[in-house]
């Protein structure tokens, strides 16, 4: 009778482990990774984190150097289920077939929304009139892992631009060094007005917004204009290029496919709300809105009741997109 009691112990104790297992996966709140704390996403991760909470969903509102991180940490990082991300990215990971992992992000990544447009900030010395003038200039371009980087590296390319320095840091420091006067210029893609450059940016630093109307980058990215005023030390409109910033989740079948759903119906529920009380972009949100080549997911639509199965939790030391982008930019001083 000694393997019965063995058996019944099992049993609970299995039963047990299920229960604790499951109040575990309740507990745990549904992530979000944005952007930099002084960044456009970051604040509208709050936003949702704040009508969320009036639903009694908890989100957790991660900060991140920018797009290229987020892409791998949607689909591999435990605690992120949703990302904002450039479509630029998207585009490089839809192109880029020869990685295994990328081709795999492809199929797993599904779009939730596409979110706003993000201008092209390229601040710099007040001497400098447009893109061409930062030819052997010494030019900051945010760090590998952000959507920024990726963009500015780009824009260079496709206009035939050679700063004498292509410097990969953050915002906060690559501001401090352009005030210092050694760095000339500073890209930065984020919705207008980048929280940044509205706190830390003073009409006695003499810099400005740099027009970007090189006839190659708009050809390949949209145009756009930043109106005068949306900066105080900023006097008039700006031409330049944007990005689409989109919202991602994983393509869950089980796990967390209901709580997305809950996420989404509350957005939907709240856009009114948002557009009235939040950051100034949440005014582009357009929840029916389609990226090229990318399909909704299945979550958005409908919700499902089977739970229990999340992506593999292991990490890689390189991520696969920053590995890329290294070998299509092999040296950060061209």
């Amino acid at each position: 009778m000694q393997w019965i009691a063995r058996f019944g112990w099992t049993v609970g104790t299995a039963a047990l482990w299920i229960l604790t297992s499951a109040a575990f996966a309740d507990s745990v709140p549904l992530g979000i990774v944005t952007g930099t704390p002084k960044g456009t996403d970051y604040r509208l991760g709050l936003d949702l984190q704040d009508i969320l909470k009036s639903q009694g969903i908890d989100l957790a509102v991660h900060t991140s150097a920018g797009s290229v991180e987020n892409i791998y940490a949607v689909y591999k990082r435990p605690g992120v289920h949703l990302a904002v991300v450039q479509s630029d990215v998207l585009a490089l990971l839809a192109k880029v077939r020869t990685h295994s992992t990328l081709r795999r992000m492809a199929q797993k990544i599904k779009l939730v929304a596409p979110l706003y447009n993000a201008e092209v900030h390229l601040l710099g010395q007040h001497f400098l009139r447009d893109l061409g003038d930062l030819e052997g200039k010494r030019v900051a371009v945010d760090r590998e892992d952000s959507g920024t980087y990726l963009t500015a590296r780009l824009l260079l390319e496709i206009s035939q631009v050679k700063p004498a320095e292509i410097l990969p840091m953050g915002p906060e420091e690559a501001l401090d060094r352009l005030r210092s006067g050694t760095v000339d210029a500073v890209f930065y893609a984020a919705g207008a007005p980048v929280p940044l450059f509205q706190e830390k940016v003073r009409p006695e630093d003499h810099l400005r917004l740099i027009p970007v109307t090189d006839k190659y980058a708009k050809g390949f990215y949209p145009q756009t204009v930043i109106p005068a005023g949306t900066y105080l030390w900023q006097h008039e409109n700006v031409a330049t290029i944007s990005v689409r910033a989109v919202l991602v989740t994983y393509d869950y079948r089980m796990g967390w496919c209901d709580e997305v759903a809950r996420f989404a119906q509350a957005l939907e529920q709240n856009l009114e709300w948002l557009k009235k009380n939040g950051h100034p972009k949440w005014k582009e949100l357009d929840l029916d809105g389609k990226v090229a080549g990318w399909e909704p997911s299945s979550c958005v639509r409908k919700a499902s009741s089977l739970r229990g199965l999340v992506p593999d939790a292991t990490t890689e030391e390189v991520n696969p997109v920053v590995e890329t982008l290294r070998q299509l930019f092999p040296s950060n001083s061209d």
